[in-house]
């Protein structure tokens, strides 16, 4: 039963067998990923008016936000989770703190950023405590606690400068230099005890979940359309398409890669890679949908108002999307797995042949079906790799 200790917290195995993502961590996700949508949500609409730079800069700015608490969150969990309900309640905090920044992303994208810092000052302020409850408990990582401890709140002090409403892309960037700073010196020490199947599975249930999103911001924007027999057509290219994508993107990222190739790279430095990588993997994911949700958008004022409308800014959106999550999935989990220059040569085709539909009517369509045709080469691959492997001598 959890206990409401206020003591320090010991590190967890990392070879402890069957460990798996608790509740508490998959209502964790679920929180995030409403935050997830109201920035896929206000993409959407910066590209239905037609400003998809200034919507893609904020959208960019606040999933940051958004995935770098969640990334903290799972990796502290994966190494100190003692369920206790002093653990608990702290992570409650970390989910309110999420859905402060929630509530906060439509002004975030008017440049507004107060609830934006806000909610991510309460997240931290609840991971500051449990890395020093970890640093009480765990003498052997005491100093790579402590570092957390005390990098996590100094790069907060610079956050903190967008109250001031006075900051812009650059100052921005720096900061996020700095967060991506603080866990690679304080691992240096002794790197805390993560467990590389657990935090496989967490990247993996994560991934689902911002696809799942993907489809509901896609239904929904069908669901107000659907009544307009003109637009049949439009929905039937967006529906097939993204139906393709969806699935497709899903079966290529859980193809390749597991919590063996993760241990694999436990103290190489390329763990950073593949946990900071997937910030593209996972933006990418959520932006599909505003762009599918954005297609929507373009038929209804093409086929049913009659309206000229440029395609471009939807069209680009889904295609630029789609390419940096193939990208993105090939370096932080195809690439380690299967290194291959025959592998790396069918995924960067795939990924200029999306770049390249752009330019074409009815680009979703020919999204997806470059998506199934690089699943297919895929899986005929390993196919053959895995009979080679059957007919070599043991």
């Amino acid at each position: 039963m959890p206990s409401l200790r206020l003591s320090g917290l010991t590190a967890r195995d990392p070879a402890e067998q069957h460990r798996a993502a608790t509740p508490l961590e998959l209502l964790t996700d679920l929180c995030f990923v409403v935050a997830v949508a109201q920035a896929a949500t206000q993409l959407h609409h910066f590209t239905t008016e037609g400003d998809l730079a200034s919507g893609l800069i904020r959208y960019g700015m606040v999933f940051f936000a958004i995935w770098w608490t969640w990334l903290n969150f799972a990796w502290f969990a994966s190494a100190y989770d003692d369920d206790g309900i002093a653990y608990r309640l702290l992570t409650l905090l970390q989910i309110v703190g999420s859905l402060v920044i929630a509530a906060g992303v439509p002004r975030m994208f008017e440049g507004d950023f107060t609830l934006v810092v806000v909610g991510y000052l309460i997240m931290r302020v609840g991971l500051v405590v449990q890395w020093l409850r970890a640093a009480a408990g765990d003498p052997d990582h005491r100093r790579t606690c402590l570092r957390y401890a005390v990098g996590i709140p100094v790069v907060q002090l610079l956050w903190l400068v967008f109250l001031t409403g006075d900051v812009g892309l650059v100052y921005f960037l720096v900061c996020v230099a700095c967060e991506l700073v603080v866990p690679v010196w304080a691992e240096r020490p002794n790197q805390t005890r993560w467990h590389a199947h657990h935090i496989a599975e967490r990247y993996g249930l994560f991934f689902i979940i911002v696809l799942g999103e993907t489809i509901l911001s896609v239904t929904l924007a069908i669901q107000e359309s659907v009544d307009e027999h003109d637009l049949q057509r439009g929905l039937a290219y967006v529906v097939l398409g993204g139906v393709l994508i969806v699935f497709s993107l899903w079966w290529l990222y859980f193809a390749h890669g597991s919590g063996d190739a993760l241990e694999r790279a436990r103290g190489t430095g390329t763990e950073y890679v593949w946990g900071f990588g997937h910030y593209a993997v996972f933006a990418s994911a959520a932006a599909i949908g505003a762009a599918l949700a954005a297609r929507v958008d373009y038929w209804e004022r093409e086929l049913v108002h009659g309206h000229a409308v440029e395609s471009g800014p939807s069209a680009t959106l889904l295609c630029l999307s789609v390419a940096a999550l193939l990208a993105a999935s090939w370096v932080v989990k195809v690439r380690p797995d299967d290194p291959s220059a025959a592998t790396a040569g069918r995924w960067g085709a795939a990924v200029g042949a999306v770049v390249v539909l752009v330019l074409v009517p009815a680009p979703e369509i020919w999204v997806g079906l470059v998506c199934v045709v690089l699943l297919f080469t895929e899986l005929r691959g390993q196919a053959r790799g895995a009979d080679r492997g059957a007919r070599s001598p043991a």
